[in-house]
C-alpha cells in the first residue's frame, strides 16, 4: 500500500496550487509532480512551485527531467521570444503531444508507486485550444484509464471557472497572488498569453 493518498501534477500555477491546498484541507499525504521539459521558464517555475506548496508536501515534491524529448523546437514555450520585438500567438506556444507525455508518465510513476489516483487541476477554460487540453481529450483518457484498471485520473475543477478556483483559494488560504503561470515570458507575467489572460480575468473578477 502506498505511503501517498494520490500523485498531483504540478506547476506553480494558480490551479495545482489551489487544488494542493483543497488535498491538504482534506488530510491526504500527496506526491507533488514536475515536469522540466526544457521550458525557458522552468527555473521561475519550479522556484514558485517550492514557494508556493503547503508545507506538508514540499519534502515529497519530485521533479521529472525530459527536456530531451523537446530539444530542437521552435516553440515560443522552450525558446523564450522577444516580446519587444515578436508577435506572439497561440499557436506559437504549441508543443506536440505536450499533456499527453505528461499524463503517460504521471500515471507510470503512481502505478509504480501504488498510487491509485493521479490529480490534475484542468479546468475547461483552455484559451489556447490546444487538443489534448480539452474535456473530449479528458473523457478518452478515462476510458483509456479504466482499460489499465490500476490508476484514476482525477479532475475535481473540471467544472470549475478561473473564477471559482480562484475564489476556492482565497477560502483556503492558498497563496494565489504568489503564484506563476505565464508561457511568454521567463521572469514575469507577460498579461498577454493565454495562461495570463485567464488568470488575470479571474483575480480581477474576485
Amino acid at each position: 500500500m502506498s505511503q501517498y493518498h494520490g500523485l498531483l501534477m504540478a506547476s506553480g500555477g494558480m490551479d495545482s496550487t489551489v487544488m494542493a491546498y483543497w488535498l491538504k484541507s482534506q488530510g491526504k499525504n500527496i506526491l507533488p509532480l514536475f515536469f522540466d521539459y526544457g521550458q525557458h521558464c522552468m527555473e521561475n517555475e519550479l522556484e514558485t512551485l517550492k514557494s508556493v506548496l503547503p508545507k506538508e508536501y514540499k519534502e515529497n515534491l519530485r521533479i521529472i527531467n525530459i527536456k530531451d524529448i523537446y530539444s530542437g523546437t521552435n516553440s515560443a514555450s522552450v525558446v523564450e521570444p522577444d516580446l519587444w520585438k515578436d508577435d506572439i500567438v497561440a499557436d506559437d506556444l504549441y508543443l506536440p503531444f505536450r499533456n499527453m507525455l505528461f499524463f503517460s508518465i504521471a500515471f507510470t510513476i503512481a502505478e509504480i508507486n501504488n498510487i491509485k489516483y493521479v490529480y490534475s487541476a484542468f479546468i475547461d477554460s483552455n484559451l489556447a485550444k490546444e487538443v489534448d487540453c480539452s474535456s473530449e481529450f479528458f473523457n478518452r483518457l478515462e476510458h483509456l484509464l479504466r482499460l489499465y484498471k490500476t490508476v484514476n485520473i482525477e479532475l475535481p475543477f473540471k467544472d470549475y471557472s478561473k473564477k471559482d478556483v480562484a475564489q476556492l483559494g482565497l477560502k483556503l488560504n492558498a497563496p494565489i497572488m504568489e503564484t506563476f503561470s505565464c508561457q511568454a515570458n521567463s521572469k514575469v507575467h507577460c498579461g498577454a498569453c493565454p495562461n495570463c489572460v485567464d488568470r488575470l480575468r479571474a483575480l480581477e473578477s474576485i
